[in-house]
């Protein structure tokens, strides 16, 4: 049994702003579903259930259940009402398991660089190509220990499984200088809070 949301789709035979309106009243969001060189399928779903799969992730797998077909579809575009925050409209890819996609996949940073350095993130997302079916929610990049005047690489990616990487391998994501006297006079005092935060806890 698959882990993947399921969104009930119903094919959209109205068009045009009032069409997508009266649809949003109902609850429902304007999508439109196309890939594998298939005609686009306008579809609706279910306001709610949509923002639940989507809200926090970034490429969202899911199944739609069209007419009683299953087709397995990855969320590629959102359109957000600026004030409101609702989902207005949704663009799915068709997928097949085993099938390789382009996505771009977040970019975490963990762990501390040397004393008296700072880093700064130049990609904040990578484009990968990867299995359609695990796509990695992020992408960690480790800057524990990483002297100031380094950097750290696409080349240094610890990367999962079947995940290729679509940059040239010296591009830089993240970038260690030493820090100005305030910066790092800061870093100290914080260092040294933490440091008697865990001593009264022991």
């Amino acid at each position: 049994m698959s882990d993947n949301p399921v969104l009930l789709a119903e094919e959209r035979s109205e068009f045009g702003k009032g069409a997508a309106r009266r649809a949003r009243r109902a609850g429902k969001v304007p999508t439109v579903l196309y890939g594998h060189g298939a005609e686009p399928r306008h579809l609706d779903v279910p306001g709610h259930d949509l923002f639940l799969i989507v809200r926090g992730t970034k490429n969202a797998l899911v199944e739609l259940k069209i007419e009683g077909k299953t087709q397995l579809a990855l969320v590629k575009d959102v359109q957000v009402h600026p004030v409101r925050r609702h989902i207005l409209h949704a663009d799915f890819l068709a997928v097949k398991a085993g099938e390789k996609v382009d996505v771009e996949v977040p970019v975490v940073v963990v762990g501390e660089s040397a004393p008296g350095t700072v880093h700064s993130v130049e990609e904040f997302t990578i484009l990968v190509k990867a299995p359609a079916t695990s796509i990695p929610e992020s992408l960690e990049v480790s800057i524990e220990g990483v002297e100031a005047g380094s950097a750290v690489h696409v080349s240094d990616l610890l990367l999962p499984a079947g995940v290729e990487v679509e940059l040239d391998p010296e591009t830089v994501i993240v970038a260690v200088q030493e820090a100005a006297p305030e910066e790092a006079e800061e870093a100290t005092e914080e260092a040294a809070a933490e440091g008697d935060a865990e001593g009264d806890a022991e």
